[in-house]
């Protein structure tokens, strides 16, 4: 489900002082009912995997086949490192590295990671279309945990807002409830 930015806000992040100035372009939310206690974001990392999602949904398949085939007929996944003076990786304080469960730059699909706590990850991608940040975080609650996921754009030129206009669409209605289903598909069929 949808959340508010509000609700998202409430959360203690080091996201919200590190992309202070980046809007949060979207907030989601999944509840995971029951499991151990003290569990991890990065313990979920497999349930938040690409692969699993698209071997289960054909819908997200197609969409992330066609924005393949498109990115790289317009040359916007091209490989290349984000300069350190653009990456948010240095603003990260030495308190941040050294608590950090891996190391920056670690490859979190599309993106590289900044940040990774017991209840929060932090990751970054710039391509031509856009300076994007993902953000994981994990809450715990009487029944179980809440699983939030953070967008946050931060344009690279005039592409990058026709381009969030063309994907919302099929991000909110499609995508991120694909994936949110998933998630808790997964987690079920794990804790039985």
């Amino acid at each position: 489900m949808r959340v508010s930015a509000e609700e998202f806000a409430q959360l203690e992040l080091r996201a919200h002082s590190l992309l202070a100035e980046v809007p949060l372009h979207d907030a989601w939310a999944v509840d995971l009912e029951g499991g151990a206690r003290e569990l991890t974001v990065l313990e979920l990392r497999e349930l938040l995997s690409m692969d699993k999602l698209m071997a289960a949904n054909p819908a997200v398949r197609l969409l992330f086949g066609l924005r393949r085939w498109l990115g790289r007929l317009f040359r916007w996944d091209r490989a290349r490192a984000i300069p350190p003076k653009q990456s948010f990786q240095s603003r990260l304080s030495k308190a941040d590295l050294e608590k950090s469960l891996l190391p920056p730059g670690t490859l979190d699909g599309p993106f590289r990671l900044l940040l990774a706590s017991s209840h929060e990850t932090i990751s970054e991608v710039v391509n031509p279309t856009v300076h994007a940040f993902s953000v994981v975080a994990l809450a715990e609650r009487a029944a179980g945990y809440r699983l939030y996921l953070g967008i946050y754009v931060l344009p690279v030129g005039r592409i990058t807002g026709w381009y969030m206009r063309l994907i919302d669409p099929f991000r909110r209605l499609i995508i991120y409830p694909a994936m949110l289903r998933q998630i808790r598909t997964s987690w079920s069929a794990a804790a039985t």
